[in-house]
């Protein structure tokens, strides 16, 4: 009886379990071979770009874990006048230090070629242990807060500017930089629209919860982030970017016109100093200005019409409601101008920043002429795609235009400036009377200066082309 029974299998109840189990199962392993087969799509896979990529994703769902804590405990929970106060707090406390840590991290980083796999995994683990020290200030939202908010942005900043430097060394075949930047780039973005609702239920059960959830995160990002290919913290094979002399010039001991290669030729062409942003053209400081002025205006907007919806929110609407509306444009438009991005090929990155730039402009002139639920969800909507958009053009013109000795220190230096135009827009945000004509003219104020600055410049080193067609 027993020997006919084992040879029938398994019986009827364990065969069921077995189907409910795989059924429940299913789900989590098909989206992990969904997510895998996307991130690995074109050669990623094979480049390596594709575990930067998945990396990116776990740090964007930790930084908006900690996000949502810190807006709880700083914005929401207080009313309109006192939170004008701790958010000035905040980004005084915060942004004073890292102007002056922040020129530190780029030439720190650029001593660490061999080790950028560690220092993204640094910047991971500093983070998660920062994330358990915050969790404890949240509910008492005392100043103890503050420090340990600042450790979290100048972690936060090493890994991006690491993640940027490491990209070009992971470019799968016939990819261009502009579309590699922007895979990383909405991974980071879908990753923050899921972990946000996930961070918003956490701080439900209480205003450490988020927090321990980003810690939980980094920590799962530390170990991911030395799954990256050997080649991240190797330069064999790897060139320098070669700086070009003025035209007419001929290069020392080469008796011919053309550039020079090489670290020592590129020193001495700078007169014995490093190469840097100045020595590659006017591209990338163009690009930058041009970056500084969308970045102010994010700035602007988040702050001012947080403040400004919450007094006045829009007709019929709730403040809620109305936020939601604007932070959902806002994010819909950035998500879309990196996808948008991740499939330009044939495009220069000086056109595309001019052409965005003028896109904001006009948009926000539109608004102030035309003050309205439709035209401020327009604006906020545009702002993100055209911020999406203009940063990856950035990215890739530092990328092709920077040596790669320091390159890293290039990045931190416009992370830097764009932080700190990021601030200076959100003070302005602050302080502005809660008047919305008004404040949708200061925000085509921004947009027309960092147009007068820069389109001039970009449009010259457009119609002059770019020795690197890869990176367009």
């Amino acid at each position: 009886m027993t020997s006919a029974r084992s040879h029938e299998g398994p019986g009827p109840l364990r065969r069921t379990g077995r189907a409910i189990g795989h059924a429940l199962h299913l789900p989590f392993t098909g989206t992990a071979r969904g997510i895998r087969k996307a991130t690995h799509a074109h050669g990623a896979g094979e480049s390596g770009l594709g575990k930067l990529i998945e990396l990116h994703a776990v740090n964007g769902a930790g930084d908006v874990m900690i996000t949502v804590a810190l807006a709880s405990t700083v914005f929401f929970s207080v009313p309109t006048d006192e939170a004008r106060g701790r958010v000035a707090l905040y980004l005084a406390i915060t942004m004073a230090p890292f102007t002056l840590l922040a020129p530190v991290i780029g030439p720190l980083l650029d001593r660490l070629p061999h080790g950028r796999r560690a220092a993204m995994a640094a910047a991971m683990l500093a983070r998660a242990v920062l994330a358990l020290t915050m969790s404890g200030a949240v509910a008492t939202g005392g100043l103890e807060l503050y420090p340990a908010a600042l450790g979290v942005l100048v972690c936060s900043k090493a890994y991006g500017v690491v993640r940027s430097a490491v990209v070009p060394r992971l470019l799968p075949p016939r990819f261009s930089l502009v579309k590699a930047n922007s895979r990383v780039t909405l991974a980071g973005l879908l990753a923050t629209g899921i972990a946000a609702p996930v961070g918003a239920g956490l701080q439900t059960l209480g205003p450490g919860w988020p927090l321990y959830g980003a810690c939980v995160i980094f920590i799962g990002g530390t170990v991911l982030a030395f799954t990256l290919p050997h080649k991240v913290d190797s330069s064999k094979g790897e060139r320098k970017a070669r700086l070009v002399p003025p035209h007419g010039t001929v290069a020392p001991g080469s008796g011919t016109r053309g550039p020079w290669k090489g670290r020592a030729r590129g020193r001495e062409r700078n007169g014995g100093k490093r190469p840097g942003l100045r020595s590659v053209g006017p591209s990338v400081l163009n690009g930058l200005q041009a970056n500084t002025a969308h970045r102010a205006l994010s700035g602007f907007l988040i702050f001012f019409l947080a403040f400004l919806l919450r007094e006045h929110p829009f007709s019929g609407q709730s403040a809620a409601v109305s936020l939601g509306i604007v932070g959902v444009a806002a994010g819909v438009g950035n998500a879309s101008g990196t996808a948008v991005g991740s499939w330009l090929r044939a495009r220069g990155p000086e056109v595309i920043v001019v052409s965005v730039l003028a896109l904001a402009l006009g948009v926000a002139v539109l608004a102030a002429l035309f003050f309205s639920t439709v035209m401020v969800a327009a604006l906020s909507a545009t702002a993100g795609f055209t911020l999406a958009l203009s940063k990856l053009s950035l990215d890739a013109m530092i990328q092709r235009d920077v040596p790669e000795e320091v390159r890293t220190s290039a990045f931190a230096r416009s992370e830097t400036v764009l932080q700190m135009a990021w601030v200076v827009g959100g003070g302005i945000g602050i302080s502005l009377p809660l008047n919305g004509v008004l404040g949708m003219s200061v925000a085509a104020g921004i947009l027309a200066l960092g147009a007068a600055t820069s389109v001039r410049g970009l449009l010259g080193a457009a119609r002059r082309g770019s020795p690197h067609p890869r990176v367009a």
